[in-house]
């Protein structure tokens, strides 16, 4: 017990870490630390290292990749000792949706020789909503949730039940509009370099309701949704007239090379009674960046 309240004290020092040093300084502590599948699952803190695998960071990143690497691996260890490898009950059946599963979480190490994802058939999972087609669903929105998951069996069927009645509810029914939006949600969870999204549904950060309605640009990594604005700003500079008239200021400091050297353009890119976007190019650097309509003259 006193192992799970000093975990959950960790998760919470984890949240509120001010800088990257701290949140590697946490993680460094924590590779000392011998844990069970129970103090995983009831302090949380698989789920919160889990997610600092998208860190911004690549050294937070890849730090909490091989803590959650090491806790696989302890807690396949500790099974093989104990000889508890019982296989998962079921959860079939309408009446069944809601009965708790009594048995251990299968956890298999990534990165190693044996590779192998969860799935609904690997933890003998049906969907229990009683319509094939729902039930189908069900199992496809566990599959993408479950693939590198250590969360138990019963969260993740409850997270992967809750989302595919809230897009039978908004879709009204199994209609072709509701198996499109199933396709997407699986083909976004599913992806290897998004695990965020899947630990942010199964931890409730995330509700399932939200998670339904989001688009595919809403659900794709904070990395990606980088790398798609500074293509779409790259694109916008390439787009703009080079017949446009450029004037020279020193007004604006680039913030690469710090130089005050720059010719700047603007353009109306909201409606009429905003502010003109300024484009502002570093004649040092060539260092490129659009300024605040509300700041047109950063320092």
């Amino acid at each position: 017990m006193s192992d799970v309240i000093e975990l959950k004290k960790t998760v919470k020092q984890l949240q509120s870490a001010v800088n990257d040093q701290e949140t590697i300084s946490i993680l460094n502590l924590l590779k000392g630390k011998h844990v069970t599948e129970a103090i995983l699952r009831e302090s949380k803190i698989g789920l919160a290292v889990g997610k600092l695998r998208m860190h911004k960071s690549k050294s937070v990143a890849d730090l909490a990749k091989e803590l959650v690497k090491h806790w696989k691996t302890q807690v396949e260890k500790a099974k093989g000792k104990t000889g508890s490898g019982s296989t998962p009950t079921p959860a079939s059946g309408a009446s069944d949706a809601g009965k708790k599963a009594t048995t251990s979480t299968p956890i298999t190490p990534t990165g190693g020789a044996s590779t192998s994802l969860r799935t609904s058939k690997t933890d003998n999972v049906k969907g229990g909503v009683g319509d094939t087609t729902r039930d189908r669903c069900v199992e496809l929105i566990y599959d993408a949730i479950a693939c590198d998951a250590t969360a138990p069996i019963e969260l993740v069927l409850t997270k992967s039940q809750g989302i595919e009645k809230a897009v039978y509810t908004d879709m009204g029914g199994t209609t072709g509009a509701y198996k499109s939006k199933i396709r997407s949600l699986f083909v976004n969870l599913k992806d290897k370099a998004n695990p965020g999204l899947r630990a942010s549904i199964v931890d409730g950060s995330l509700s399932p309701e939200k998670f339904s309605k989001m688009t595919s640009q809403e659900m794709a990594s904070e990395e990606r949704k980088a790398a798609d604005k500074k293509i779409q700003e790259e694109n916008f500079f390439k787009s703009l007239s080079a017949a446009e008239k450029q004037a020279e200021t020193d007004a604006f400091q680039c913030s690469r090379c710090k130089q005050r050297k720059c010719v700047y353009r603007q353009q109306q890119t909201r409606s009429a009674d905003e502010p003109m976007t300024t484009f502002v190019t570093c004649t040092v650097c060539q260092n490129k960046y659009a300024s605040c309509p509300n700041s047109p003259h950063p320092t």
